[in-house]
């Protein structure tokens, strides 16, 4: 057999490198931080490279330690994969799904309804949480995130690239569009906008909507509505509270079903798309790749049949 470097150092790496601290690794791992630089000092004195840079109680990865990183955090996922499978008997009933939260009801769970007409039997544990979330710790089979880099060790699926375009509820159009009015005639007091809040900064705005139609208007959120997550901007234009930016993925069954009325043609994409991830291991799993095809399937309408790969 080849030889190995020591097992018990390189959890204690993958950990302090996921966390950027040895005293929070500490933590994790119930050692001391004392405890968590030996074992780190044993790693390196084995590979004979430096693997962190250390500045007081800050902590960043070198060259080499990034190098290492990626295979290190998948071989020890692997590894709790096969102790999982082996205390649970080699039988899994439970599918531990991670998203955001505007993602959870519109969009996640219509999908999940389809899946259950392949798995009928199946639980599903859906758990709405934001970026970061641990995978491997946390038993998570698929985590949906805004973005492709969030977790460089997993597997990524891209899923769908969103676009917003302008929708309202048909009564509100006609009490508040007079039939012929255009956007750039609505009051300020009409617009829905959108707080993604401060981890993003690739969400368009309404400005960035006039200026995709050539027009320079940019209303003002502070005399408008505003709420906190895009699906609660449907939600309101639904209710009749105004006109809302609505990503076509969440909008595409109240746009269907006359809920809502889209107000223009024009749409603006989203700065980046949304991706799936998942541990290498688990990739191939019928419930898991069935419902990732869900997920990458266009806005439309779903049709309630088994998506292919859900025997």
């Amino acid at each position: 057999m080849e030889k190995l470097p020591p097992l018990n150092a390189m959890r204690v790496f993958e950990v302090a490198a996921r966390a950027g601290s040895f005293t929070v690794a500490a933590g994790e791992l119930g050692v001391s931080s004392a405890a968590v630089s030996q074992q780190i000092r044993n790693l390196e004195d084995w590979f004979g490279k430096q693997l962190f840079v250390r500045n007081g109680n800050r902590i960043a990865l070198t060259d080499a330690g990034h190098a290492i990183y990626p295979q290190t955090a998948h071989a020890l996922g692997e590894i709790a994969a096969v102790g999982r499978r082996m205390l649970e008997g080699g039988l899994r009933t439970r599918l531990v799904v991670s998203v955001p939260f505007s993602l959870a009801e519109l969009w996640l769970a219509p999908r999940l309804a389809v899946l259950l007409d392949g798995f009928p039997q199946m639980a599903i544990d859906v758990r709405v949480e934001d970026d970061p979330v641990d995978v491997v710790r946390q038993n998570i089979d698929l985590r949906i995130s805004y973005g492709d880099y969030h977790y460089p060790a997993l597997k990524m699926v891209r899923l769908v690239h969103d676009e917003v375009l302008p929708v309202a509820a048909p009564e509100f159009w006609q009490r508040y569009g007079n039939g012929n009015a255009s956007l750039a005639d609505v009051h300020e007091s009409h617009f829905i906008h959108t707080n993604w809040g401060p981890n993003y900064a690739s969400h368009p705005s309404w400005a960035d909507w006039f200026a995709a139609v050539g027009g320079n208007r940019a209303p003002d959120p502070s005399h408008g509505r505003r709420v906190g997550l895009s699906s609660l901007a449907i939600g309101a234009a639904r209710l009749g509270l105004g006109i809302a930016l609505g990503q076509r993925i969440m909008a595409g069954a109240d746009l269907e079903a006359g809920r809502l009325i889209a107000l223009s043609s024009v749409s603006v994409r989203l700065g980046q798309p949304y991706c799936a991830f998942m541990l290498p291991a688990k990739a191939e799993r019928a419930d898991i790749a069935g419902l990732v095809e869900l997920l990458g399937r266009n806005t439309g309408s779903l049709r309630r049949e088994p998506a292919s790969g859900i025997a």
